[in-house]
């Protein structure tokens, strides 16, 4: 059996190894984890790995939710959510959060598109975007808190990568606002095939971890996407990397909400 297996496995292994490399790509990206191997990188790499990008989040998902079941055992269950939301953040080096502060701040310019673009460009963070960042890691915690005990598991390993999933949906077929950025590159990458793939594994996820309630949680998270993504295009003509960014936290904010808002109704 395995000498006639061998032959099928060296015709897929092209592919196989095509995929696992995008998905390290993603993997280093989404992550400061560390891989014990090296990653070599193809032009168009970066935009074809989204595919993956709820892949990922499932991952980081999985991570948080196995701190959960560990910690929970022996903490008290807020202290183990503000636990969890601090893990989240190290991880992903915090990568997304600065983009929400960024993209807050450039709202509370009060000024055109290229003052809004000058904003978010700044290293530094102003007020608005620091209130900003302490109410969205603050209605992070209190959701986590407030999980139904019966799809508590599922939410946690699901919300990453339904947040994953936005920023695909933001990212492909949109105009850039600047030319200049990592998210400029990703949009000039990233196709139809990345959002069919990253749509098809998140949504297969969400309905065997937790049912109606996480198929309507990725549905509502999508509008917003959709419906931010038009705003943007409308004031400042394009997206940036922060706005991905800003939009993935929200995101995890909204699937969690909606999570706790079907709990006993599907």
């Amino acid at each position: 059996m395995i000498k006639g297996l061998r032959p099928l496995l060296l015709y897929f292994s092209p592919f196989t190894c095509f995929y696992m490399r995008l998905f390290f790509t993603a993997f280093q990206f989404l992550t400061i984890i560390p891989l014990p191997f090296r990653v070599t990188y193809k032009d168009g790499d970066m935009g074809r790995s989204m595919r993956w990008f709820p892949l990922v989040g499932l991952v980081l998902g999985a991570l948080i939710c196995g701190v959960d079941r560990l910690f929970g055992l022996i903490l008290p269950q807020p202290l183990v959510a503000a636990l969890l939301v601090a893990i989240l953040a190290a991880v992903t080096g915090a990568l997304h959060l600065d983009g929400l502060a960024d993209v807050f701040d450039g709202f509370g310019a009060r000024g055109d598109r290229e003052r809004f673009l000058a904003v978010m460009k700044d290293s530094s963070t102003g007020a608005i975007g620091a209130v900003a960042l302490v109410l969205a890691l603050l209605l992070k915690y209190e959701a986590i808190v407030s999980l139904p005990a019966a799809s508590r598991l599922g939410a946690i390993i699901l919300f990453p990568a339904i947040a994953r999933l936005s920023q695909v949906l933001m990212t492909v077929g949109s105009r850039r606002a600047r030319s200049d950025g990592l998210g400029a590159h990703f949009v000039s990458t990233a196709g139809n095939l990345e959002v069919f793939i990253a749509t098809l594994t998140l949504f297969a996820a969400a309905w065997f971890l937790s049912g109606v309630a996480g198929i309507i949680a990725s549905l509502l998270v999508a509008l917003f996407t959709g419906l931010s993504r038009w705003y943007f295009h409308h004031h400042l003509g394009g997206i940036t990397g922060d706005i991905i960014g800003c939009i993935s936290e929200l995101g995890e904010i909204v699937a969690l909400l909606a999570i706790i808002s079907c709990n006993g109704r599907f």
